[in-house]
């Protein structure tokens, strides 16, 4: 009974500061699901080498879809460093049973900085890996608009920055969005599942998503982090609101 109250009362705060939240945050930033329609395959964007191609030129089985900008101070280094540990800790073989490729939403970003990022971030692999499965693509700010648009992923410019969400999506082979992971950080059998469901071409709702609570906007990283002073605010409030009611409800002995 008293696990029950506590789960109760727990998701009700949370939810309530989720609320908050989500009030705080911008309207035009964050991720509308769009579960099991395509992504824009077929539009122009630049791989490393400056050539053009499409996302339909790598999609040819379960793949991690990112979008980032290169000169991010936060979010995206940080999500980009997850999937490198992913890819380390993972018992999926890359490019056999999935591949990665990252989109940048910003107009600045060249084909140039995206080798020398990708450059840096293979070097963090400890296990055989072929470049041609992690690929990081620039374009126009139209046809990086069309791509993210297509996945649900909404940003905004301020300034020389942008304000975006932190996230990854699954599609299967067929370019259809099969799942959305929320956060900057993942874990590999999370991941692993996902990239499985994917192959299967499985559509699978973001249960994930309700946990939002513990997430916050952080203007400084740009983005939403976990907020560990919100879950373990959340927390004590639930512990001690459910001992207060055990305390109050308990009756009082009779002496003779």
């Amino acid at each position: 009974m008293a696990v029950r109250l506590i789960s109760a009362a727990f998701l009700v705060v949370c939810l309530s500061l989720s609320g908050k939240a989500q009030m705080k945050a911008s309207p035009d930033v964050g991720i509308d699901e769009k579960l099991g329609a395509p992504v824009a395959l077929d539009t122009v964007l630049k791989n490393e080498q400056g050539n053009d191609v499409r996302l339909r030129d790598y999609v040819d089985k379960p793949t991690i879809l990112t979008f980032v900008y290169l000169r991010c101070p936060g979010v995206c280094p940080v999500l980009i460093n997850s999937l490198a540990k992913v890819i380390n800790e993972t018992k999926l073989e890359p490019g056999k049973d999935f591949r990665l490729v990252a989109v940048s939403f910003d107009p600045s970003d060249t084909p140039e900085l995206a080798r020398e990022k990708k450059a840096n971030y293979l070097n963090q692999l400890q296990r055989p890996f072929s470049p041609g499965d992690w690929h990081f693509l620039t374009g126009t700010a139209a046809n990086s608009r069309i791509v993210a648009d297509s996945a649900g992923f909404r940003y905004r410019q301020e300034g020389d920055m942008f304000v975006h969400p932190g996230a990854i999506m699954l599609l299967t082979p067929e370019g259809v969005l099969s799942r959305y992971i929320y956060g900057n950080t993942f874990v590999t059998a999370d991941v692993e599942m996902a990239i499985k469901e994917a192959a299967g071409g499985q559509v699978r709702p973001t249960v994930s998503r309700m946990l939002a609570f513990c997430y916050t906007y952080d203007p400084e990283g740009r983005g939403y982090v976990f907020s560990v002073t919100r879950f373990a605010g959340a927390v004590t409030l639930v512990v001690a609101g459910v001992f207060l009611i055990f305390v109050f409800r308990k009756k009082p002995r009779r002496h003779k």
